[in-house]
């Protein structure tokens, strides 16, 4: 049995709090939040305890805890709980910045505990099984991938998301789930080019185009928005033989045509993926990985790639220009800098 602390009391904090609230392996110790009353109607719904900070609650027995806090507080609590020798759960993006992220990992390491980050999007059946069907070949070899990630801007303690220094914007916050998926797909990214509303439309409405080439060669394009009210995601990968598409919005969200004779006409299969909480098969997976002492499905090494495209894309929105990733050729456009 897992003892297990969640601190944030929101959005992600509920979401946390309730899946391991359902798993029979797990023992929801509580709920921590400033806002004690948050923390208390969460706890009372979940037949839990409620902690006004991380401090009052570390009498109890706690083995694991999900940090589900706005991105600047993510440091602070990850280095505080590593240093109680209490595995982390930290929701993405891991860090602001790389130099803090670095850091991070690495305590985690020294200090023995374990570090997961929560890219979820790698436990999403429908995006399981696309990565399933490139792995088995089902439409040659990929070429080219269209992501499209989006929403209304989203609503928060103090408005933070608003306060681009610390929440980095969609691209950080948002589209770096779709960066995780696509590099798990594909391999290493090299390059990187973005363009994005920011700074000429409301600050509220943003949207974002990013082009990523992989060294495996793969181009995609990856497009965020948080200029739209109901939340969509979209995925196209074309390959050799075919195209695997998946929309959120179709009843039938991933479909597979190959080619016949060499035409473009094709014909579409079906796919019927599983309904499933991809939360709680994140979490759950996460705490197996401390159970059995296992490597997870996404690393904190993955979760720091992704934030490096990420800061990549913005540092191409700064400048006008491509970043190379890891090429020491060009320092001056490269990703080494922070953001």
């Amino acid at each position: 049995m897992a003892n297990v602390l969640v601190i944030g009391a929101g959005t992600m904090g509920s979401v946390h709090s309730e899946a391991y609230a359902k798993m029979p392996e797990v023992n929801l110790v509580g709920v921590v939040d400033v806002d004690l009353e948050k923390a208390n109607n969460l706890a009372e719904r979940l037949n839990t305890k409620a902690f006004e900070s991380y401090e009052a609650a570390v009498k109890e027995n706690i083995d694991v805890v999900s940090v589900c806090l706005p991105t600047p507080l993510h440091k602070q609590f990850v280095l505080k709980v590593a240093s109680d020798g209490r595995h982390v759960v930290c929701e993405k993006p891991l860090a602001r910045n790389l130099s803090d992220a670095k850091e991070m990992i690495a305590f985690c390491k020294d200090k023995g505990v374990k570090l997961f980050v929560g890219h979820v999007v790698r436990f999403f059946p429908e995006y399981v099984r696309v990565k399933e069907l490139l792995a088995s070949n089902k439409i040659g070899t990929p070429a080219v991938a269209r992501t499209m990630r989006g929403g209304a801007f989203p609503s928060a303690s103090n408005d933070w998301y608003s306060d681009f220094d610390s929440s980095g914007g969609l691209i950080l916050d948002m589209i770096i789930h779709d960066f995780d998926y696509l590099r798990w797909c594909f391999g290493e990214v090299e390059r990187v080019y973005a363009k994005s509303s920011k700074g000429r439309v409301y600050s509220k409405l943003e949207y974002a185009l990013v082009t990523l080439r992989f060294k495996s060669g793969v181009i995609a394009h990856v497009e965020g928005t948080w200029a739209h009210q109901n939340f969509s995601t979209k995925l196209e990968i074309a390959g050799k033989n075919g195209v695997i598409e998946f929309d959120s919005a179709s009843i039938s969200p991933v479909i597979v045509s190959k080619k016949l004779n060499n035409q473009a006409e094709g014909v579409a299969v079906p796919e019927s993926p599983m309904k499933e909480n991809p939360y709680y098969l994140e979490l759950k997976h996460f705490i197996k990985c401390i159970q059995i002492n296992e490597n997870p499905t996404v690393t904190a090494e993955d979760a720091y790639k992704a934030m490096e495209i990420s800061l990549a894309a913005l540092k191409s929105i700064e400048t006008g220009k491509p970043v190379i990733l890891n090429d020491s050729k060009d320092k001056e456009h490269s990703c080494n800098k922070e953001i």
